[in-house]
């Protein structure tokens, strides 16, 4: 039986590119960058290639752009840093937001910020009014990802942006699943930090990126070393800067024609869900100028996403129901919560994430043991 892994939004295979760019880095040129040898100052000069790289294709300058761990620390760093720097006041984000964001947001609670979150539409968009009507002097921060991890929808980031910015407020944006899926140009999204994870795109897992518009003051959340401009203490990851910044090159130099692909897989298959599946239920939307190409979630009437996850898996065919990061939880998605569903209806959701590896025949089986699924479950 061939397996077809439709989970793309939770994580990518290694891509080529990658994994030749890595090779080199994990072993022959191992040297910590910050040694002062030649073996240090090649794993330096590697480190400084890639960073430029990176940076080139998100339209921002090497000196801004520090690399972590992944999306969560990015988005973390981004959130308390930005936060614990400006001092007390209030945070704005979506209600939509990854938890890396969210959670940030009511652990600075203890610290005396106050946080609230935007409603959306059924769509899961922030309206810019809304975030207007909610702005004032007080605002340090506002972070509203740059595309949903569940639904796929885009906000308008650079609106919401500029009314930031109008209160004097920074902006950040979690770019996760964006980067490598659509165009991301820090400079036409306004955006005063961007966050971005390598394992999303074809790079390794472990390792992203946090873009800081240069005159951003932020806090480090490490301490220990003189890494990062002094940011973000401890020893370089040479291998996973590379391997990410391969994998970035790639993902931007093939975009418009594997967006373009990919998106049509991804149409395809919902139209037929859609009017193939007595009971299936579009959570979101599949309008073309507002969402990721591969992303798209469904309910199914009088089945729980967990059952049919299950029983897809058996067939071969790996998705999911949610965030990855929130797998274990057996709450409701607060997205799907969001977007005005029951804790019935949300626990209802499955989200099939398209990517480069699939193929038409991998739309179509798909489909075919999906809807044997949900007859079979429907007749339990």
């Amino acid at each position: 039986m061939k397996r077809i892994y439709l989970d793309n939004a939770a994580t990518t295979p290694l891509c080529d590119e990658a994994r030749e760019a890595m090779r080199t880095y994990l072993s022959d040129v191992f040297g910590n960058a910050d040694s002062r040898h030649s073996y240090g100052r090649d794993a330096a000069a590697a480190l400084a290639s890639a960073r430029a790289c990176i940076a080139e294709c998100i339209g921002a300058s090497a000196d801004e752009v520090y690399f972590t761990s992944g999306g969560t620390e990015s988005d973390n760093w981004a959130v308390k840093g930005a936060a614990f720097a400006r001092g007390k006041g209030r945070i704005i984000a979506s209600a939509v937001e990854h938890p890396a964001v969210y959670e940030s947001c009511e652990q600075l609670r203890r610290f005396g910020f106050s946080a609230e979150y935007l409603p959306v539409g059924k769509d899961g968009a922030v309206s810019p009014s809304s975030l207007d009507g909610a702005m004032a002097e007080d605002v340090v921060l506002v972070s509203v990802m740059t595309a949903n991890n569940e639904l796929g929808t885009l906000q308008p980031v650079r609106l919401l942006a500029e009314t930031a910015h109008a209160y004097g407020a920074l902006f950040h944006t979690d770019a996760v699943q964006a980067v490598g899926a659509v165009p991301v140009d820090v400079n036409v999204l306004g955006a005063d930090m961007l966050s971005l994870s390598a394992h999303k795109f074809g790079g390794p897992k472990g390792f992203g990126a946090l873009y800081v518009r240069n005159g951003v003051r932020l806090e480090a959340l490490h301490s220990g070393g003189e890494q990062e401009r002094r940011k973000r203490g401890g020893t370089s990851d040479v291998a996973g800067a590379v391997g990410t910044a391969a994998a970035l090159k790639a993902a931007v130099s093939h975009m418009t024609e594997e967006s373009a692909r990919v998106r049509a897989l991804k149409d395809g298959f919902a139209a037929r869900v859609l009017n193939g599946i007595d009971g299936a239920r579009l959570n979101g939307t599949t309008d073309a100028e507002r969402t990721l190409p591969g992303i798209v979630n469904f309910r199914f009437d009088g089945i729980t996403g967990e059952e049919l996850l299950f029983s897809l898996d058996l067939a071969g065919i790996a998705v999911s129901n949610g965030s990855a990061c929130s797998a274990g939880s057996s709450e409701p998605s607060r997205t799907l919560l969001a977007l005005g569903l029951t804790a019935e209806e949300a626990k209802g959701a499955v989200r099939f994430s398209f990517g480069r590896a699939n193929t038409a025949e991998d739309a179509e089986r798909a489909y075919t043991v999906l809807r044997d699924a949900v007859r079979r479950l429907r007749a339990l």
